[in-house]
């Protein structure tokens, strides 16, 4: 948990920048007929944003989308500290998906948050609490945006220009109820053991969360026997051999997410 100091209010030539006043500024000047669509994923930034559109007196309605392998305590968290957020449930499973893909999920192919994060609010105006600061990728966002997938679905990232002690700031001053997951020392929450935060993230999930950790390996063993099934290669034996890989630990294969040759994913990754 980051602390910040006097943030939210910045001292410029121009005069004093209130950070709060402007994200309500423009969560007013955008808001549709038929209110927002409010992307909630428990994270601090996320329960920042649903604050936010609250004091903005905005109508909206918020979801929260299940993944399957979400973290126990975030369900938990979402479930008795905000009771208005609807639970959205997948048509799949992670599980489901990691074999119907016959490949585990990458850095670079994220077929999971297609299926368990993104297929919400079309035809809405979602709001988010995406931020610059949060990766490269993430810089080059726009504060308002058109999906790249749903021509309808429209974005609004009103703290997209905060810092991470902006956040801080704001949950403290006002009394933001956050996932306790934080004091724990987890800097990002979201799918367990997501390939996006790197191996230590991985390795620290897997640990955190080993039951979850247990069903990735029984996936990936589906995984390989649907492989084997459909005629496809693999070089792995086992569930067990691929979470090695999968994690880091197997030095063998030394794998550019790019190609991803070893189970020759790039042909048919995309095959449903």
């Amino acid at each position: 948990m980051i602390e910040g100091k006097n943030m939210l209010v910045e001292n410029t030539l121009f005069g004093n920048v209130d950070k709060v006043k402007i994200a309500i500024a423009r969560l007013k000047l955008h808001e549709p007929p038929d209110g927002y669509y409010v992307a909630f994923s428990g994270g601090k930034d996320s329960c920042v944003i649903l604050d936010l559109v609250k004091r903005a007196g905005v109508k909206f309605d918020a979801h929260y989308n299940l993944t399957t392998v979400d973290p126990p305590e975030l369900v938990r968290f979402v479930r008795n500290e905000y009771p208005e957020v609807e639970n959205q449930l997948p048509t799949k499973t992670m599980w489901q998906l990691i074999v119907e893909k016959r490949m585990p999920p990458t850095r670079l192919v994220r077929y999971c948050c297609q299926y368990l994060k993104e297929q919400g609010g079309i035809g809405r105006t979602v709001v988010t609490g995406i931020r610059h600061q949060e990766s490269v990728k993430r810089s080059k966002r726009k504060m308002t945006e058109t999906c790249s997938q749903h021509a309808t679905k429209q974005y609004l990232h009103p703290i997209i220009n905060w810092s991470e002690f902006d956040v801080w700031e704001y949950i403290h001053k006002y009394n933001v109820a956050y996932s306790s997951l934080y004091d724990e020392g987890f800097k990002r929450l979201g799918c367990v053991m997501c390939p996006y935060g790197g191996k230590d993230h991985m390795i620290k999930e897997m640990k955190r969360w080993p039951k979850i950790a247990k069903l990735y390996e029984i996936a990936f063993q589906r995984m390989i026997d649907k492989r084997r099934a459909d005629g496809l290669k693999t070089q792995w034996e086992t569930g067990t051999e691929v979470m090695q890989w999968w994690i880091g630990f197997d030095h063998c294969h030394k794998e550019d997410d790019r190609q991803i040759s070893i189970f020759g994913f790039m042909a048919d990754e995309s095959i449903t």
